[in-house]
């Protein structure tokens, strides 16, 4: 876990100018290890070798082979998976039993979609023969490989997001320069040395560049070779890499922030409905875009929703990520657990504290805060509106049906929502009517490859897995002959 290196046209590489930046564990605040701090110069040969690749080998054209190549991979991964699991836990702070799940054998698991996609997949399809202008024409159109792909992720979920672009875009005939976020490097080194030591993925088709700077970052969304960008992030961050691709025109494909809102209508069973939100806020310190952190429930019931929720927090296991038992560890950084703090400052002067608000005594060392609950907040405020990134649950109390509709649908995200209620078909009229990308009912887990995801609004651009995922990578051609 201490010799990590770029991955540039097949070589395993340190920075040009030899230098690093400290890899960080959040639970302890030791330096685990440094990670090659990327330049201007790497970025260029990168994108360089990626359209080289695209441009003069046959990758994008044979869909057997990215096939074989993919499977290789994800063998590969399979062989890894503890030492993954490690540094994962090391880097990232997450807890160990999340990489169980969508940290670390999911995501390897999801290969599998794409592999099983490029058997089946029509790059090619024909239209019935027509008349136009008076001539019998047919007609061919063909979904091709959209070019050279910057992928660009964060730090929360590192393998699954750098797993879920780069499969995408190399399943689809691209070829990739991967820049993961500096908070978690070897998430993506790893990733890197498996495509060069176990794989036949040929030179420059997939490419890893970390680096701790802004202006390298912004390269990668601007540069002329760069035919497609997609990155996962703040929404803030998203309209600067949109701005950076849209004087060439990039593709772009956008995975930002959310807000996301679970209404508790009034027939729902309450104890499982407040209790599952609050569990699911807690999870990995509330570092997921997707996590219902706004608990809409009807007036005449917050005070028996409240309680439940404050019991629910109260059993919420938190700590050393390395437990198995805990479902909670630290935040990624201080800069992250001062933000969420701030937030609690806010949610004290805004509504009512019902747990939590603070660091937490137990630690002397480690990003954490204590879980926490507020109610009776403000739909309209800062609290209820902007995405916080910890483990903090707004409660909203609303008058009807209408009133929780509309708080749901009043940020400027769409992400995810959920819909709690005795009468499904009724929860099911809710949800049709919510402007979110993936809406879960009664508790229904919407999370699995097949099923595109991506968000409305302020939350993004284009859709992950499922087929559209494949097809975000693809361009669309028309070939017409007599």
């Amino acid at each position: 876990m201490t010799d990590h290196r770029l991955l540039i046209d097949g070589e395993l590489v340190a920075a040009s100018d030899g230098g690093t930046f400290e890899n960080v564990n959040p639970a302890t605040e030791e330096v685990l290890g440094v990670a090659p701090d990327g330049t201007a110069a790497d970025a260029t040969r990168a994108v360089a070798a990626a359209r080289r690749a695209f441009d003069t080998t046959g990758w994008s054209t044979d869909a057997a082979f990215r096939r074989r190549c993919l499977v290789q991979l994800q063998e590969a991964l399979r062989k890894e998976a503890d030492t993954l699991r490690e540094l994962v836990v090391a880097e990232s702070g997450t807890p160990v039993f999340t990489t169980r799940i969508t940290q670390l054998d999911g995501p390897i698991d999801y290969l599998s979609h794409y592999i099983d996609l490029l058997e089946s997949y029509p790059f090619e399809r024909e239209l019935p023969v027509k008349d136009i202008f008076g001539s019998p024409t047919r007609r061919t159109v063909r979904r091709e490989a959209a070019g050279v792909v910057s992928a660009i992720t964060p730090w929360n979920y590192p393998v699954y997001l750098n797993l879920a672009k780069a499969s995408a875009a190399l399943a689809a005939g691209c070829t990739v320069v991967l820049k993961p976020a500096p908070e978690t490097p070897w998430s993506a080194t790893e990733l890197g040395r498996l495509v060069a030591e176990q794989t036949d993925i040929p030179p420059g088709v997939f490419n890893v560049l970390t680096t701790s700077s802004v202006e390298v970052a912004g390269l990668l969304t601007s540069h002329p070779s760069v035919d497609h960008v997609t990155f996962t992030g703040s929404t803030e961050t998203g309209r600067r890499v949109m701005a950076n691709a849209a004087p060439t025109i990039k593709r772009v494909t956008l995975e930002l922030g959310g807000k996301s809102a679970a209404i508790v209508l009034d027939d729902a069973d309450l104890a499982a409905a407040v209790g599952s939100v609050v569990f699911s806020v807690c999870m990995h310190a509330g570092q997921g875009c997707v996590l219902l952190t706004r608990l809409l429930v009807p007036r005449s019931r917050l005070a028996e929703a409240e309680e439940i929720a404050v019991a629910t927090l109260a059993g919420i296991p938190w700590g050393d990520p390395r437990d198995p038992g805990n479902i909670m560890g630290p935040l990624i950084s201080a800069r992250q657990r001062d933000r969420v703090l701030s937030y609690y400052d806010l949610g004290r002067a805004e509504s009512r504290l019902l747990a939590g608000g603070g660091r937490g005594s137990r630690f002397d060392r480690g990003y954490f805060v204590e879980p926490t609950i507020f109610s009776d907040v403000d739909p309209a405020s800062r609290l209820a509106q902007e995405e916080i990134f910890g483990p903090v649950l707004a409660i909203i109390p609303y008058a009807d049906e209408e009133e929780a509709v509309r708080i749901a649908d009043g940020t400027p995200y769409g992400l995810s929502a959920g819909v709690f209620s005795a009468d499904e078909e009724r929860a099911m009229r809710v949800a049709r009517r919510l402007r979110t990308g993936t809406v879960g009912v009664n508790g229904a887990q919407w999370f699995d490859p097949e099923s595109p995801f991506g968000g409305y609004k302020q939350s993004g651009v284009g859709r992950e897995w499922g087929t559209e995922g494949l097809e975000d990578f693809l361009e669309v051609k028309t070939i017409a002959r007599p």
